[in-house]
């Protein structure tokens, strides 16, 4: 798979997790609520979509070849991309 192919890939995961969970906006922002109260300081979404990135992250840095985690952080940074705007 090249890089267009992957990307292509992503957005396709976006888009069929944008419908099983909805709009990442709302999502993020509730999971934001869940870690606040486990965290006991307020999290923002944001920060939970950087920390999902930053897991995908560490993944790879154990395996820089699997595809799955690639995909997530691309994916992660669509989502990153809405939950900021």
């Amino acid at each position: 798979m090249n890089g267009e192919m992957m990307l292509r890939h992503a957005a396709a995961v976006f888009a069929a997790r944008s419908g099983q969970y909805g709009e990442p906006l709302p999502f993020f922002e509730a999971l934001a609520k869940r870690w606040s109260l486990t965290l006991g300081r307020t999290v923002s979404a944001a920060e939970v979509v950087r920390c999902l990135i930053d897991l995908k992250l560490e993944r790879l840095a154990h395996d820089t070849k699997h595809q799955d985690s690639i995909v997530d952080v691309a994916g992660y940074a669509a989502v990153l991309h809405e939950v900021v705007q």
